[in-house]
Parts: C-alpha cells; structure tokens; sequence
C-alpha cells in the first residue's frame, strides 16, 4: 500500500503569509506532510505531481457567487446553475464557492430559502460548497431564524441598499445587524444608494436616453459612496462586522479604509470587472455593451483601477471575489436582450439583466496582471474569505493535518502567453467580458480533498460531478465586534 494518495513534489509553495521551496503529501483528503524540497524522496504514492517550479496555493475561495437563481427582479435568469457553475470554478483554479440562497419578498422565511438552494445544490457540484442568506424580508419570522441558520453551518447573509425587490430601509438594517451580533453573523451589504439610482434613470428616461452605456450614468459614484458611508454608520452604532461587497469606487474604499483605521471591523471585497474594465466597455456599437451592466457599474479608466489596486495591495479590500452573475448574451426570454421590446427596439439599460461571468477568469486575471506579491494574492483570492466565512483552516491553508487537501498548481515561470476567448472557458455563458485579454498564467491542476479535478494538459475537466461537498461554516475568525459587552440602547 502506498504510503501516500497524492505527493506533489518540486513546487514552490506559497502561503498567505510566506513562500517556501516545499514538498507536500496528502493522505486521506488532507494535508498530511509539508517539508522542504527532497524531504518526501523514497515515499511511495498513488500519484504524483511534478510542479517543475510551478506555484503551488491553497485552493480558491470565491466567496460572491451567483447560481441558479431563479428571477428576482426582470427577465434575467441565471445562464449557470451548479452543475456548469462549479466545474467552471475548478477549471479556473477555485474549490469552494460560496453562493447565495435568495428569499423573495414575499417569503418571510430564510428557513426555507435555503433548503430550496440545497435542493438546487444537492449531488451537482464539482466544487465544495456553502451559502449565504439574501435575506430580502427581514420580518420577525427571517430575523426570530438567524440563531437556526447559524446551526445550519450559515455564518453570513447579504442584505441591500438598493433594488426594490430586495432593499431594505435603515431601521430592517439596524433589525438585521442587531441579530447577526447576537448571533455572531457576518452581514454583506450591497451599498448603493437606491433612491439617487431611481431618481438618476428618472432623468436619464425624460431624455430618452436608453442605450447600455447610460447603466454607468444611472449609477453615480456618488450613490455607492454615500450608500458605503451610511453601512458603515449603521453598522458602528450597532458595532458588528459587516463586509462591504464589490467595491468599484476609490472615494467608497476611502471610507472603508478610514473605518478600518479606526479599529472598526469593516470589511470589503472588490472584482476583476473593476481591476479590467471601463465605462467604455458599455459604450460599444448597438447593444453590445450590455455584455459588461453590472451593479456597481466599471468606472472610468486607469485611475479608478489604479485606486482599486491599491485597494488590494494595502488591505483595504479584504476579498477578490468574482461577482459571478451569468447571463446569456443573445437570448430575448432570459438573457440581457430580454430587453429590446417594441417599445425599446434597441433595449433599455434600466431592464438589461444586472451581472457579468467572471468565477472561472477571476484567479488568472489577477495573476497575470502581476500586480500583487503572491502571497497577497493567496491572501486575497482564498485565506481571507475562509477566516471571514468560518472556513479556515479547513479551507484557504495547507496546514498538516487540519487543512483539507485542496490545492492550485501553476506554471513554472514563462508559461507561454495566450489570447483568452470565450470558447475555452467552461461556464454556460456564450460570452466572457475578457474576450481576448493576453493571459500570463492559467491553472495547470487542480486538487479538491486530494483528487485532481482539473488537468489542463491531460483532460481537462476530469472531476466528477457530485464529488463537491457542502461545508458547514463556523464564526469569522476575523475581529469581530470591537466590545464584547452586549449591545444596549442605554450607552447612546
């Protein structure tokens, strides 16, 4: 009998917090030994890699994912569900994807929104798995259920700012923080301002200004900026963490970052769509901009991007998720062009469905971009959103006998360039918005609980569906509340 499921020899192995010329062998799913380069010679092994001085990483944790997501608001429906969803994110370098269970307005339970996601789940994914809560109704029964879902393994829930189908007013805020500090949840905040959006379209509509470009316009900074301010608010005189989600605005992360100076336990994630892509990207002959609406919407240029690697580089954002929110581009019944009617015969941005793909793109765009040291990369592609998420170390770690076997291999330096298109990606999108960006880098393997599931020389996709598990998530192990006295209305 082999001493070993998998050795993976020759690599460099790069940690959130070092690097280190490292063999590592796993047994059982696990980590099993990590030691210095030649430290595993003699050991007998059902398979063996040769990373050939390739990087080596704990597996991505994209932890903003959108699948199979019935329609919310609008026409748009989910072009991914589980099943091309998650063998998306290991052929991309990602083995757990955190998505979300959606609670319509007229449900008042979160119970049952997240046993309908299950269902959804269930014996589909390739990857590992978990949810968060949309909790979209924050009624007595949604906020009398956040102790159930906390043992359900849901330590996090979304709520919003903005979109009438799912925005709530500041005082169901204040409900919801309340509760998720009692309960020791993470909330995630979409900050923008809805009132400034629907006012701002109301403008653009008396001009008959409906092209896909005027999604940006209709999306000020100004609304996210305030709309950031105020989360940010609520959530100190409540005192509780709060994550802020897809930051597209350098003046935002300016609040978010002060916040943090302060001592307050504010978090942020930030996207590739706005490391990559433009207000250009929108204004593109006929409808074609409507492949980059998303919400926030891509800001102006280089300087934006600029203030968002920034961003990354010193901490503000906490995460690099992906915002993965697929729709088919040439489809008039669920996809973006379910918006071009007689009425709008060359659509309307207000209907266009709001979201780009991005799960499979989201690690080699930003290592191609070497932009950041590679272990802030680890750190904000995968060891961050597990501490956050009550994942870690199982997740987002190679620690010996604690941190399942989840790896992503690369290519040895000078791997040879190529041109990204969509027909290489395994997403159920018939575009991706980096359709012919230069790519320095691209998973070579990928290893979930020990098993290759993606070999990019020899196969491919070669996991199977089903394999992936859901995970049970404990408390953040980030800080959390900055008292650990409970709340009381008495102190202001």
């Amino acid at each position: 009998m082999a001493d070993f499921d998998l050795v993976v020899l020759n690599g460099l192995v790069v940690h959130h917090d070092k690097t280190e010329q490292s063999d590592i062998a796993v047994k059982d799913g696990k980590i099993a030994k990590l030691v210095p380069r030649g430290g595993l010679n003699g050991a007998s092994a059902t398979k063996t890699i040769d990373a050939q001085g390739g990087m080596v990483m704990p597996g991505g944790v994209d932890a903003h994912v959108h699948l199979a997501e019935p329609a919310l608001f609008g026409k748009g429906k989910s072009a991914d569900d589980y099943e091309t969803g998650t063998r998306s994110a290991i052929a991309g370098g990602t083995t757990t994807v955190i998505t979300f269970a959606p609670q319509r307005k007229s449900e008042p339970s979160l119970l049952a929104a997240l046993e309908a996601t299950h269902e959804r789940a269930r014996d589909n994914c390739y990857s590992d798995y978990s949810f968060h809560l949309i909790c979209s109704n924050a009624g007595p029964k949604a906020i009398s259920e956040f102790e159930a879902l906390r043992e359900a393994g849901i330590s996090s829930l979304k709520i919003y700012m903005t979109y009438e189908a799912l925005q709530l007013k500041d005082s169901e805020i204040l409900d919801v923080l309340f509760e998720a500090r009692k309960q020791k949840i993470v909330t995630m905040i979409h900050a923008e301002n809805g009132a400034i959006i629907d006012w701002t379209i109301k403008k653009l509509e008396e001009k008959k200004l409906f092209a896909p470009k005027y999604h940006v316009t209709s999306h000020p900074p100004v609304a996210e900026i305030e709309a950031t301010y105020r989360a940010i608010s609520l959530s100190g005189f409540i005192d509780v963490p709060i994550l802020i989600v897809h930051v597209s605005s350098p003046a935002a992360a300016s609040h978010i970052s002060d916040a943090q100076k302060k001592g307050l336990p504010v978090y942020a994630e930030t996207c590739p769509q706005y490391l990559f892509l433009t207000r250009k990207d929108l204004d593109k002959p006929g409808f074609e901009g409507a492949k980059c609406v998303c919400s926030p919407p891509p800001r102006e240029g280089e300087q934006d991007h600029e203030g968002i690697w920034q961003g990354l580089e010193n901490g503000t954002f906490t995460v690099l998720s992906s915002d993965h929110c697929p729709f088919l581009y040439d489809n008039t019944e669920i996809g973006k062009k379910a918006c071009i009617d007689d009425e709008y015969p060359n659509g309307h941005f207000k209907y266009i469905p709001n979201g780009c793909p991005g799960l499979e793109t989201r690690m080699a765009l930003a290592l191609s971009a070497n932009r950041l040291p590679l272990q802030k990369f680890v750190e904000v592609t995968s060891t961050n959103a597990a501490k956050l998420y009550g994942l870690y170390p199982q997740k987002g770690a190679l620690i010996p006998g604690v941190s399942d076997a989840d790896l992503t291999i690369w290519y040895p330096e000078g791997m040879k360039e190529f041109e990204l298109t969509n027909s290489m990606l395994h997403h159920n999108v018939d575009y991706t918005p980096y359709e012919g960006r230069t790519m320095k880098q691209w998973p070579r393997y990928t290893v979930l609980r020990g098993q290759v599931v993606w070999d990019k020389d020899n196969g491919g996709l070669v996991g199977k569906k089903g394999y992936g598990q859901f995970l049970k998530r404990d408390v953040s192990s980030l800080a959390g509340p900055v008292s650990e006295e409970e709340w009381s209305v008495e102190k202001f």
